[in-house]
């Protein structure tokens, strides 16, 4: 018998930890055939959704699979996201979550293709002292979320701790 992975039991575990603080969850999705997104606002393979009990409906997070329905420009789309493309849950305000390791399954001919034509946009270090405000993106007329802060401009990390 195979074991269940820990996955999902911490993106419900960070969801609620956000909540439970007043804090709005927000998760980074890898974009490929399974995932049903509004294509439009997928950039590089990835769309941040606003998770939060305001920004959804039916939010349904099982072990498979995230779904929910969700206004984007005004009209309400249906998300289905496949907890194996999540690639962090993080709040909103202080970046504050965790980050996970996605094995990405488009070819890598069409990976090295879609680089090519659409390379990564130059991201200045974001503080992490600094504090995202309400007036920086993220509501339902403004369909763009920040991006996951970095602490130091360096890519999150964890560390065993005995």
């Amino acid at each position: 018998m195979s074991e269940t992975s820990t996955k999902p039991y911490l993106i419900r575990a960070i969801y609620e930890w956000c909540t439970d603080n007043g804090f709005t969850p927000y998760v980074a999705v890898f974009v490929d055939g399974n995932t049903n997104v509004p294509r439009e606002f997928v950039k590089n393979n990835e769309i941040v959704l606003n998770v939060s009990f305001d920004a959804t409906s039916g939010l349904d997070m099982g072990n498979e699979w995230i779904g929910f329905s969700a206004r984007f420009g005004g009209v309400s789309r249906k998300i289905d996201v496949p907890v194996e493309n999540v690639l962090a849950i993080y709040a909103r305000e202080n970046g504050q979550g965790m980050a996970f390791p996605v094995e990405r399954s488009i070819p890598e001919t069409q990976a090295a293709t879609e680089r090519e034509n659409n390379p990564p946009p130059k991201l200045a270090p974001v503080d992490a002292d600094t504090p995202v405000t309400a007036e920086e993106g993220g509501t339902d007329d403004d369909p763009t979320p920040p991006p996951v802060p970095r602490i130091g401009g360096k890519k999150p990390s964890l560390k065993v701790v005995k």
